[in-house]
């Protein structure tokens, strides 16, 4: 599969880790997510920054994005992305256990595809993981990226 269908996962909570990594495996998509432990990881690594500086060039299918992060929150690496003209046409996914109203409002003002809670409930989380990599990694038609 081509970096096109890689999914970035930004998380740092290493059980939310797991079990998107677990929920995606179910899906036959595990060995294509590639995670980060903040924002300030993942800006570098959509950027071919940092330690990424040689990884090849491409932007995922997806980001999977977790507001709470040290270094970089998600909102400001929602915010980074959408104002990238190389960054800006990939899907944003927030995945989150964030049932603040302002983080909602202020990731769809920002441009988000989604926003989705993190359900407490180990099956329900493994099932909303799933349909998210379903559709956004192997549904959903991607626009060609620009040079």
């Amino acid at each position: 599969m081509d970096e096109l269908r890689t999914i970035l996962l930004a998380e740092d909570n290493p059980k939310d880790v797991e079990l998107t990594l677990e929920a995606m495996a179910e899906n036959s998509l595990a060995n294509h997510i590639f995670v980060v432990k903040d924002g300030v990881e993942a800006l570098e690594y959509l950027r071919c920054e940092g330690k990424y500086k040689l990884r090849k060039t491409g932007n995922p299918a997806l980001v999977l994005l977790d507001i709470k992060m040290p270094r970089m929150d998600g909102i400001e690496v929602l915010r980074d992305i959408r104002s990238d003209a190389a960054l800006k046409r990939i899907p944003v996914v927030v995945l989150t256990s964030s049932r603040e109203e302002n983080d909602l409002i202020n990731t769809y003002e920002l441009g988000v595809n989604a926003y989705v809670l993190k359900p407490v409930d180990f099956k329900q989380f493994i099932e909303a993981v799933k349909q998210i990599g379903s559709f956004w990694a192997v549904l959903n038609e991607l626009p060609p990226e620009r040079g």
